[in-house]
């Protein structure tokens, strides 16, 4: 019992106490002072594009393009008796 009650007491509360130490830790922390030759610690990359995209769009279905496309034939596989193994049959 003593080592259960340990764990359960102790090493449990660890992860919990943890958590409020790094919660408490950047509520007091500091904000550093932004950077003063105008860049904004934004990514140096340009941004994509905007506009129609590589992709050509899908055919429309319904009542505003063709029917769509018949479903492909069905085949059945022959159903064969099986012959059992063993005395009978």
């Amino acid at each position: 019992m003593g080592w259960t009650f340990f764990f359960l007491m102790v090493v449990l509360k660890l992860p919990i106490a943890a958590l409020f130490w790094i919660v408490w830790r950047a509520i007091k922390d500091v904000d550093e002072p932004a950077p003063a030759d105008g860049e904004d610690g934004g990514t140096k990359t340009p941004p994509l594009p905007e506009g129609p995209s590589s992709r050509p769009r899908p055919p429309r279905r319904g009542p505003h393009g063709d029917p769509p496309l018949p479903s492909p034939p069905r085949t059945r596989t022959p159903a064969v008796a099986r012959r059992r193994v063993g005395g009978r049959g």
